[in-house]
């Protein structure tokens, strides 16, 4: 991010060496501030097991799996194709009943 900063260019000797420091300051906040999360979540974990729970996963990256045929899925689809069933038809009607709405009360 940094790696085309030139400081040199900078007249002004205060300015150039405040800079330096802030920006020295700023590298060594930021190596703390990873250090401390990464002590927090081994805390957290440390802590969840002893509850008897389970720490954070350790998951790893996916990998693709090797190419496989796909025309042989195609035709075990083929084979057996899904249809949903309709239900009205199962559905015996036994009582039908009216209800009376105030038309008024409808929006």
């Amino acid at each position: 991010m940094l790696d085309d900063l030139d400081l040199s260019n900078i007249a002004d000797e205060h300015a150039r060496q405040a800079i330096q420091l802030l920006l020295n300051l700023v590298e060594t906040l930021s190596a703390e501030n990873r250090a401390l999360r990464e002590e927090n979540q081994r805390l957290r974990d440390e802590n969840n097991r002893l509850k008897g729970e389970q720490g954070k996963p350790d998951i790893k990256p996916n990998k693709r799996p090797p190419a496989t045929n796909h025309s042989s899925e195609e035709e075990r689809h083929k084979e057996r194709p899904h249809q949903k069933g309709r239900k009205v038809d199962q559905i015996t009607i036994d009582r039908t009943e009216d209800c009376r709405v105030d038309r008024a009360t409808l929006p």
